[in-house]
């Protein structure tokens, strides 16, 4: 393992404890910009954009895409600490919003499972955990897609893309709608649950997970700062954009 997935299993380390604070409406206002910027983004890939995979702007804009995708389960996953509006209904409604245009997830769905983790993380009553038999990559996405992914998502993503594709241009739906949708759950799976939470864990571990080392710019470009991950587990309460300040 690297130094940066071993970092917390150390007993030398020391969390910088971060005070929660009224939330406000400035987890509402950046949920709404991720939204909005994903919207905003995907209309002008779909409606206006001219693909030339001759150049460097198509697969540049495809990684934006999916980095605002996965801003938006992020988005979705706040909501589900209800760290995204002081207001139930406005942290439920953002959660359901986001949690639905990320390939039709279903939050009331998805909420108690999250809860579930947290509560018995890297074990067998964690349903984002390998049961020891899949340890490696793809086998424990395999499972991990298996316990989320609905039948009713499959039917939703294909209906959707037979609707676009009569307005919009196939190549670009596939660019620009899928593939990010695509990269955008590998990203989280692997910054997310894989790395944080593979392998052995040291006794002292009480969160059985690791974190990236200290690095803001990658933190937040790799998956917005979740790869912070024991101090998400230990901080619940932060937002994302205040898990940096844990390290």
């Amino acid at each position: 393992m690297t130094p940066a997935t071993q970092l917390l299993n150390s007993p030398s380390v020391a969390l910088q404890r971060v005070k929660p604070a009224p939330l406000g409406y400035k987890g509402v206002a950046i949920a709404l910009l991720i939204i909005v910027a994903w919207a905003g983004l995907l209309t002008f890939l779909l409606a206006r954009y001219q693909l030339d995979w001759a150049t460097p702007w198509p697969y540049l804009l495809v990684l934006l895409q999916t980095h605002l995708y996965t801003g938006l389960f992020i988005t979705a996953h706040d909501a589900m600490h209800g760290v995204v509006s002081p207001k139930k209904t406005w942290n439920n409604a953002l959660g359901t919003l986001a949690a639905g245009l990320f390939a039709y997830n279903w939050f009331p769905g998805m909420l108690p499972k999250h809860h579930q983790h947290h509560r018995h993380v890297a074990t067998a009553d964690d349903p984002d955990f390998h049961d020891g038999e899949h340890v490696g990559f793809l086998p424990w996405f395999a499972r991990f897609a298996w316990n989320y992914v609905t039948v009713w998502q499959i039917l939703l993503m294909a209906a959707t893309y037979n609707v676009l594709k009569l307005y919009f241009p196939q190549a670009n739906v596939i660019a620009f709608w899928m593939v990010p949708a695509v990269l955008a759950t590998l990203q989280l799976f692997f910054f997310g649950t894989y790395l944080p939470h593979r392998g052995e864990h040291a006794p002292n571990n009480v969160h059985k997970s690791r974190s990236q080392l200290r690095h803001h710019v990658w933190a937040f470009v790799s998956c917005y700062f979740f790869g912070y991950h024991y101090e998400h587990h230990d901080q619940p309460y932060l937002p994302w954009w205040r898990l940096w300040q844990t390290k």
